[in-house]
């Protein structure tokens, strides 16, 4: 009483992937400007620099860390370790037990981090003052 992986289950797959394809074709032949900045079609002038430059939104997390730290070395460290601390979180656990079912302080820990990454996207959005 088992379904074969192929055929059935490569064409669901197959038929998926055409949909989305589908759809992203349309958005792109159809509506191209959708999802564009409109900032890119304000003419560019060489002599005068907007007020406000900012990077694309998933940057700007980075973009807050570098900003708050007045000392350029100190800002990219800081951002280095920010990357490096998360990156060796994984590598620090020793327990058998792998899921967060069983460790309430590291789901605060998740949600706390998680609300971080928010706050600093927020401001660094924010104008310079």
């Amino acid at each position: 009483d088992k379904i074969p992986f192929h055929p059935y289950y490569t064409i669901k797959d197959i038929l998926g992937i055409l949909l989305l394809l589908t759809a992203l074709m349309i958005l792109v032949l159809f509506f191209p400007d959708i999802l564009g900045d409109p900032d890119n079609y304000t003419p560019a002038n060489p002599l005068n620099t907007p007020a406000h430059i900012k990077p694309e939104w998933y940057f700007l997390f980075a973009y807050a860390i570098l900003r708050s730290i007045p000392n350029k070395l100190g800002g990219v460290l800081a951002l280095i370790m920010s990357i490096l601390i998360l990156a060796l979180l994984p590598l620090l656990q020793t327990s058998k037990q792998r899921g967060l079912t069983f460790r309430p302080i590291t789901q605060v820990l998740f949600w706390i981090l998680v609300a971080n990454l928010f706050t600093l996207t927020w401001i660094g959005g924010q104008p310079v003052e």
